[in-house]
């Protein structure tokens, strides 16, 4: 991090690309007072505070915009140092001109993707946590996930983690005081070793909890995997059209219709779900369609959940159907509008929903079914939770040291080993 390029004034569009009513551009960095000197002809204004200024590129004096200016001097910005915003109307080319202008000027560049946010990160204004909280935010696509990322952003998992942090050292710091000194020096009390027992195995059964949250955050973060399987001509393709609102799949009367896979996001009640149809499974002589099928089984079994679809207008209709597929999964028989569908003996016992893709009927008992699933899955907002692999690697890696230390004798001076 510590490279030199703080020296460097940095700039970038800090609004999404394409026609708006206003884009933003952003500055960073000891030029940036300069910078709006030499476009505005004036001093940065008073902090926090809009002020109108006509913008004009330097050197020719042609005009570029009128703008409004907001100047954070260092230490209290976004990325720790002097940053200053130019509110402009959101033409491509105000933005492209405006870009030109602030290239020429000396110790000016444009940012590097995520370069703001590492900023912040080296100056102390974001630690690594709240940092991949901001990334997850800019990508949330659901209300779910931008509640998670929000509380990530404010702090909320870093403040646990460091509070964790804090107790590790002060008992790495009385482990060494007892090693390092004798009981009736400095006035060291005996057993401190023995004395930290108690809390260190309560902080270990903290992450442990913690750790247990059968990846409820990492899946919020990611989206829940939902795939739909089923035998040929169930309605799989239909029913993914319905949900989506669109028609995504093809849909026809010829078995094996859908080799691949196909992928369709979806905002269930604000939560992030992936629905994947997948090929129909049944005996294939086909290498295309077999390959399909053998690609639909492997996705199935990695899937979050399975919604597994079978087809009413057939007496057989759990011909075909993967028995490992089946544990778990939300049960449907579709096109109960063609008749009275029975139970097979097959399934008693399980829940089984009765849906017509064609007229709708069962679809709200589905997607009522599909939300409690979801959310059964997904993190709740009731604490901090783990988002990423690397959270839950070093807390693996942390609850060993801690079980480790467990394990041996209170007097041990491999006690500092283990943490």
């Amino acid at each position: 991090m510590a490279d030199g390029s703080a020296a460097e004034t940095i700039f970038a569009v800090a609004t999404g690309a394409g026609r708006a009513g206003v884009a933003i551009m952003r500055l960073s960095g000891p030029a940036a007072a300069t910078a709006c000197r030499q476009l505005t002809g004036a001093a940065p204004p008073p902090p926090r505070q809009a002020v109108l200024r006509r913008l004009r590129e330097p050197g020719t004096g042609a005009p570029i915009d009128q703008a409004l200016l907001l100047w954070f001097p260092a230490p209290a910005s976004l990325t720790g140092e002097d940053v200053l915003e130019f509110q402009v109307h959101g033409s491509r080319g105000v933005l492209a001109v405006l870009a030109d202008s602030l290239a020429g000027l000396p110790g000016l560049r444009p940012a590097e993707p995520g370069e703001f946010a590492r900023r912040a990160f080296r100056n102390g204004r974001l630690d690594l946590t709240a940092a991949e909280g901001l990334a997850d935010l800019i990508a949330a696509e659901t209300g779910a996930q931008l509640r998670q990322a929000l509380r990530q952003l404010d702090g909320e998992l870093g403040r646990l983690y460091e509070s964790w942090r804090t107790r590790l050292l002060a008992a790495l710091a009385r482990l060494e005081a007892e090693i390092d000194f004798a009981p009736e020096e400095a006035g060291v009390p005996a057993g401190l070793a023995a004395a930290l027992r108690p809390d260190l195995e309560a902080l270990a059964a903290a992450v442990a909890a913690h750790l247990a949250d059968a990846g409820r955050g990492e899946r919020l973060r990611a989206g829940l995997q939902v795939a739909i399987v089923g035998p040929p001509n169930a309605g799989k393709s239909s029913l993914l059209n319905l949900l989506a609102r669109r028609d995504v799949a093809i849909v026809a009367a010829t078995p094996g219709t859908t080799r691949d896979l196909l992928e369709v996001p979806l905002d269930l009640a604000g939560l992030p779900v992936t629905l994947i149809d997948t090929a129909g499974l049944r005996p294939a002589a086909d290498p295309v369609e077999a390959e399909g099928i053998r690609r639909a089984r492997a996705r199935a079994s990695a899937a979050d959940l399975r919604l597994v679809l079978l087809d009413g207008a057939r007496p057989d209709w759990p011909a075909g159907l993967a028995p490992e597929l089946l544990p778990g999964a939300l049960l449907a028989v579709n096109k109960v509008d063609l008749g009275q569908v029975e139970r097979p003996a097959s399934l008693a016992g399980r829940p089984v929903l009765a849906l017509s893709c064609r007229t709708g009927e069962g679809l709200p008992e589905l997607l009522e079914q599909l939300q409690a699933r979801a959310a059964a899955l997904l993190a709740d907002g009731s604490g901090p939770v783990l988002t990423r692999a690397r959270h839950r690697s070093a807390l693996q890696a942390t609850h060993a040291a801690l079980a480790r230390l467990a394990a041996m004798p209170a007097d041990s001076e491999l006690a500092l080993q283990a943490e």
